[in-house]
């Protein structure tokens, strides 16, 4: 089965290329090209993709302000000329860095690097807890225990019923590594337990009392999960 993507490339020399050598690849089916994060970001709400190539630096928003907006974590592989987004890379967890400008080889180099889309679900579904560290010490945590997790800047909050552990990460990271079955981001600073949901009135949802705000971007997401009769 071909893996589904998106190219988001402000520049149509750059994301002619890049089509070019996914068809040539035979692994990869462009379903859409993107000239904007504006232009990408309602399609990519609506439409899940097992991967995103992704430019950096376009006019309006940054490559990376669309995956801030992203309420799923598809495989993303960054297109730019400069290398000094390796480390922002990094911090959002991508599957490569491609420098412009790049070989067909590079290209290839990079789609094996792209992990099964069963091999990622199975590193996450069958996962029924998860490890934080704080206080220099590594904290199990249930995933049924979690109501939800709040950003804090440079920290994140996890919020249960009995205590508030605080650790140094972010929410960006966080969303690849927990259980897709269990939590959702619907927020840009908030990712929830969908099995602690007591109600929903507009763009607001409420655990155990606590008013969580739902974005824009995440309402449908959110709103398709929820076991509606």
């Amino acid at each position: 089965m071909k893996i589904t993507a998106v190219i988001v490339e402000d520049l149509s020399v750059a994301a002619e290329v890049l089509e070019r050598y996914c068809i040539k690849s035979g692994r990869v089916q462009v379903i859409h090209r993107f000239g904007s994060v504006e232009e990408a970001l309602p399609f990519l709400t609506e439409q899940v993709v097992d991967l995103i190539f992704l430019d950096v630096e376009m006019p309006g928003a940054s490559g990376f302000d669309l995956l801030d907006k992203l309420s799923y974590s598809p495989q993303v592989i960054l297109t730019t000329s400069k290398t000094e987004y390796a480390y922002n890379a990094y911090e959002y967890n991508v599957t490569d860095f491609l420098k412009k400008p790049f070989t067909y080889q590079r290209f290839l180099d990079s789609l094996g690097k792209l992990r099964d889309e069963a091999e990622r679900k199975e590193e996450t579904e069958e996962v029924s807890h998860i490890y934080i560290k704080s206080d220099g010490k590594l904290i199990r945590l249930e995933n049924d225990d979690i109501l939800y997790i709040e950003s804090m800047g440079d920290y994140v909050k996890f919020i249960t019923n009995e205590k508030k552990i605080i650790t140094h990460n972010t929410i960006k990271n966080l969303t690849s590594k927990i259980n897709p079955a269990v939590f959702c981001k619907v927020h840009r600073s908030y990712i929830i337990n969908m099995n602690k949901i007591s109600d929903v009135r507009e763009n607001m949802l409420y655990i155990k009392g606590t008013m969580i705000p739902i974005s824009k971007a995440n309402r449908n997401i959110v709103m398709s999960r929820l076991k509606i009769i």
